[in-house]
């Protein structure tokens, strides 16, 4: 019963909103127009803006050079950059596979030459290690790019 009579009262009131929604209204519409003078209010407050004469416009426009954005960043591109390149770490790790069955073949083939193929298997490896250790740090360096 008491929510049909505020109903019923809010009927009688239909033709204007309530005094509530008008200041909610009011607020969204003060807070779309707040942010682009707030952000005018930065730009001009920067030490880089020089005061606006009488030709504000051009001024204006010499003032905000390199201000700008520098367009659409393709933040994608650098993932998939940065994936290619991984790619080779895969490689290195099959280099080094590679390198450790070479060993043992020729430890297989000749046991007394044991000592030096380990020496040249750990010097391929150190070679290896530092290929893999460069495509990280380019791969780093791609993806975090802009």
């Amino acid at each position: 019963q008491v929510i049909l009579t505020q109903a019923a009262q809010h009927e009688d009131r239909s033709s204007t909103p309530p005094p509530q929604a008008m200041a909610l209204f009011q607020t969204i519409r003060a807070a779309r127009i707040v942010p682009s003078a707030a952000a005018a209010c930065r730009l001009l407050s920067t030490p880089a803006v020089a005061p606006v004469a009488a030709s504000g416009v051009t001024q204006r426009k010499s003032a905000l050079v390199g201000l700008e954005p520098l367009g659409k960043r393709n933040a994608g591109v650098s993932v998939l950059g940065c994936a290619i390149a991984m790619v080779a770490v895969g490689g290195c790790a099959q280099g080094i596979g590679q390198l450790f069955a070479a060993l043992v073949v020729g430890m297989a083939r000749n046991p007394s030459m044991k000592e030096d193929l380990f020496t040249y298997t750990l010097i391929g490896m150190g070679f290896l290690e530092f290929l893999a250790i460069v495509v990280i740090l380019i791969a780093g360096l791609l993806l975090y790019s802009e």
